[in-house]
């Protein structure tokens, strides 16, 4: 992607991957970025193992407490101790995105939100971001939808705002590796 238009606007702070929807995320220093979004991402969701019911943080926000190991056996012992009643993991059968595959957040918007622009619904402690990015003063990442972005190797074409929480949703035009401190690079309109 890196054409004349491009122009830089930032860096990756950090990467998250939620292993189990749901659940806490776990920084990694870099990871892949396919199709569907980044590896091993929400791989996995809780099930009640009583009543075949899929457990989500909507229901339970205790979940946002617990991190995941993305090991389907110790996350579900480690829930049944913490909800008190017996859970299994279940594989995703295909993408367990909400929205879009990669959710971009500025660490300008949290601290938006800690200051109390945030919308309805979110946390300014937990976006639950794949990618925190760090912005210079002015740059808004709302601003990018119909846009694409470069993050490390990963071409993005930002979708839209989500309707509770920060930040941005994207889907990946070109997959490839991102780690933090890569480059975050804004082109023009995307096709």
């Amino acid at each position: 992607m890196t054409s004349p238009q491009a122009q830089p606007v930032g860096t990756v702070r950090q990467i998250s991957v939620y292993p189990v929807k749901s659940l806490a995320g776990r920084t990694q220093d870099a990871v892949e970025v396919g199709p569907a979004g980044l590896a091993g991402d929400r791989a996995y969701s809780v099930v009640d193992a009583t009543t075949g019911e899929r457990v989500t943080v909507k229901t339970t926000p205790q979940l946002r407490e617990v991190v995941a190991t993305g090991d389907a056996e110790a996350d579900a012992v480690t829930l049944a101790a913490v909800l008190g009643r017996p859970v299994w993991m279940a594989a995703a059968a295909g993408r367990q995105v909400d929205a879009a595959a990669v959710h971009l957040v500025s660490r300008q918007a949290i601290d938006r939100a800690a200051e109390g622009e945030v919308p309805e619904g979110c946390s300014a402690e937990d976006p639950r971001a794949n990618l925190l990015l760090d912005l210079p003063a002015g740059v808004d990442e709302r601003t990018w939808v119909g846009r694409r972005v470069q993050v490390g190797e990963v071409v993005l074409d930002v979708v839209r705002t989500p309707k509770h929480c920060l930040g941005v949703y994207a889907e990946v035009r070109v997959p490839g590796r991102v780690a933090a401190g890569d480059p975050v690079l804004l082109a023009a309109i995307a096709d």
